[in-house]
């Protein structure tokens, strides 16, 4: 369809078609497909034949135990490595400090 090159009167040329106009070659709508009386529940399947699971080899050993924790050498350990890291992050807190006066100082002067 071309556009048309006259200046329509009315706003015509941008209306639907009438429905009961003749065909404008468009083919006819297909008839709805029949639905089904309703869901019938998913299909049944075949049971397994009797022998379908593997064979058993051996059962394994039961685990072992394990050894005990020594819970007042784990305690110090862990307070050792607090110390360890809480003066490393006061070293690191220093030189921060350290480094933003002198650039402070430097902005000043």
């Amino acid at each position: 369809m071309s556009s048309p090159t006259d200046r329509p009167d009315d706003d015509a040329y941008w209306q639907r078609p009438d429905p009961a106009a003749e065909s404008l070659g468009r083919p006819e709508p297909a008839p709805p497909a029949p639905e089904p009386a309703g869901y019938q529940g998913p299909p049944r399947a075949t049971p397994p034949p009797a022998d379908w699971r593997p064979p058993t080899i051996a059962n394994p050993p039961p685990p072992r135990r394990m050894p005990a924790q020594d819970d007042i050498a784990l305690d110090e350990a862990e307070s050792s490595a607090r110390t360890v890291t809480y003066g490393i992050g006061l070293v690191a807190g220093a030189i921060a400090l350290v480094v933003m006066c002198l650039l402070c100082a430097r902005l000043v002067f």
